[in-house]
């Protein structure tokens, strides 16, 4: 009888889990054959909350050695700039990249007066000649912080 409620248990803890985990769906910006290949984006929490960080991940996979370059992430709200910023690529990930797999890492505090609803996220990976390797686009969606506070 343990046993069994254990693992009821433990089901429900992943049903609560992977929502805040789920994959986004993404587009790339055009038809370009892009030196970088994004194979899956993950946003945690998954909505985004009000005044909590947040993290996006990028998968990605490569065939080209990669040394330094820059992120560039815009970010609108129906349509409309909101925010845009470059970070440095090295700082998201290990350089340099080699052939193969890599994931791009980013996290941030959004401000408690963000408004709440959808967003649209593009981001571009440039490398360190100015060249763009890929640029991908998907939605993500900010809700209200939680109503319990730390102590």
């Amino acid at each position: 009888m343990a046993l069994y409620k254990l693992i009821v248990t433990l089901l429900i803890s992943l049903c609560l889990i992977l929502p805040l985990t789920q994959a986004s769906k993404f587009e790339y910006c055009g038809n370009k054959d892009y030196a970088v290949k994004v194979s899956g984006v993950k946003i945690s929490p998954n909505p985004v909350k009000k005044g909590k960080p947040a993290t996006f991940t990028i998968s990605a996979t490569t065939s080209e050695t990669i040394t330094g370059g820059k992120l560039r992430v815009d970010v609108r709200y129906f349509g409309f700039p909101v925010y845009g910023e470059y970070h440095n690529l090295c700082e998201e990930t290990s350089c340099p990249v080699t052939g193969g797999d890599f994931v791009v890492s980013h996290s941030q505090e959004l401000p408690g007066f963000t408004p709440s609803g959808s967003y649209s996220l593009t981001m571009k990976m440039i490398d360190g000649e100015g060249d763009e390797l890929t640029c991908i686009s998907f939605g993500f969606h900010i809700g209200s912080a939680s109503s319990v506070t730390d102590i």
